[in-house]
């Protein structure tokens, strides 16, 4: 998969939960999840980004390691609205497993870079 590929995805998954914040409840607990999943889906595609203009494979690889932290923190309040029946799960169910997809290729990415560490 190209970085690009990656790029857009993220990208895209931060406007669709940026989206689903917009259609949460104004409620107590809504503006709360909104508040925290629009923080945490944004995050993802902006720390790509640094990490392909890292100055090291360590750099790189910690770019990486915060967008995986941010795209399973995106999940779990993707969850919670779920959970809690903000939303219903038939409208969660594409946009998590997204979220769930772009966790894994972070995931692979980070074990493939910490891997080619000893290769020059």
């Amino acid at each position: 998969m190209a970085k690009y590929d990656i790029a857009d995805r993220l990208l895209g998954f931060a406007a669709r939960a940026g989206k689903v914040c917009d259609s949460l409840p104004r409620t107590r607990m809504g503006n709360h999840v909104a508040g925290q999943l629009v923080r945490c889906s944004s995050s993802p595609g902006s720390n790509y980004e640094e990490g392909c203009g890292a100055e090291s494979r360590a750099d790189f690889v910690h770019k990486l390691s915060v967008a995986l932290k941010e795209t399973r923190e995106s999940c779990f309040w993707l969850r919670l609205i779920v959970k809690a029946e903000l939303l219903p799960q038939k409208r969660m169910a594409s946009i998590l497993d997204e979220g769930q997809q772009l966790s894994a290729i972070l995931a692979k990415s980070i074990v493939t870079a910490k891997a080619n560490e000893g290769c020059k």
